[in-house]
């Protein structure tokens, strides 16, 4: 594989990564912590597939995983913001029936095939020499994450919506008090955040993989969860933490080519001995991660309380 190609696919893979973490990263934006991203991007993962064979529109497709990934959303908001069951406890039961209800819905279509893929290259651009290849020569999605990389970035520190949402974050008290519904502006996070984990979800098996396979995403949703942590809380930095994780996984396949004589168990556990890694370098500045961390996150707030 060459240098350019082993940066696209680098880009590609963590285009994945970065979609999931921007949606977890609004949920805990809100306060509201969601462990399970896992399970609705499996569940996103098939209903984006089954669009496509069905309509042959990878629109469809992304549209269905969305959709899909916003309505397990909102069951766990409704779950966790409206009953206050316990958000660790409900997000892990999210993840473990999102898993076994893609695994029951999707075994007709473990022999489906996806229409051929079109190749996509920014004219002129595409045509240089390793920049062309590397960069300009991606799928949309990878263009369009990184514009909503961009565009919460905005929102966020440039707008009097994003101050608000932060506010339900940090202090869903005093943004209460201030007359704003806290729990309709969790409900919306935490939908829009399920979209995005579903938009990730429908592109890993359209695009990244055009299959079905049970438990497809292959832990990246609990990657995505880790990287939020490791990017504290800041789009720019999760969207690089992204493409790094991604570099990661796909040098696994270049060390494969590379005849290096490594197990393969053992090149398949890198990306996750990387997340470990990463948990822990940044666990030795505790401080530093609570000056950034949202202060009422995972904490259930009650109005009448």
């Amino acid at each position: 594989m060459s240098s350019a190609l082993l940066v696209a696919a680098a880009l590609d893979a963590g285009t994945i990564l970065a979609l999931a973490s921007l949606g977890l990263l609004i949920n805990e934006k809100a306060g509201i912590l969601n462990l399970g991203a896992e399970g609705m991007m499996l569940c996103s993962a098939l209903a984006g597939f089954a669009a496509v064979v069905h309509t042959g529109s990878s629109v469809m497709g992304f549209g269905a995983g969305m959709l899909v990934g916003a309505a397990m959303a909102a069951l766990f908001g409704w779950l966790v913001i409206w009953l206050g069951t316990n958000q660790y406890a409900t997000g892990l039961a999210l993840s473990l029936f999102g898993a076994g209800l893609s695994a029951f819905a999707g075994t007709s279509y473990v022999k489906e095939k996806l229409p051929e893929a079109v190749q996509y290259k920014i004219p002129l651009l595409g045509d240089l020499p390793f920049v062309g290849e590397a960069f300009f020569s991606q799928h949309p999605m990878v263009y369009i994450a990184m514009c909503i990389t961009a565009g919460m970035m905005w929102f966020f520190f440039k707008t009097r919506s994003g101050l608000v949402l932060r506010s339900v974050g940090e202090s869903p008290q005093s943004a209460h008090a201030l007359g704003y519904n806290v729990r309709l502006i969790r409900l919306g996070a935490v939908m829009a955040g399920g979209a995005l984990c579903g938009l990730a979800g429908a592109y890993v098996s359209t695009v990244y993989t055009p299959l079905w396979v049970e438990g497809m995403t292959a832990g990246k949703g609990w990657i995505a969860l880790a990287l939020t942590t490791f990017a504290t809380w800041r789009p720019i930095r999760v969207l690089l933490g992204a493409y790094l994780f991604g570099g990661v996984t796909m040098l696994q396949f270049q060390l494969q080519a590379a005849g290096v004589h490594i197990s393969s168990q053992f090149l398949n556990m890198m990306p996750y001995l990387a997340t470990i890694v990463v948990l822990v370098l940044i666990s030795r500045n505790p401080q530093w991660i609570r000056l950034n961390m949202p202060q009422s996150i995972g904490k259930p707030f009650q109005p009448n309380s």
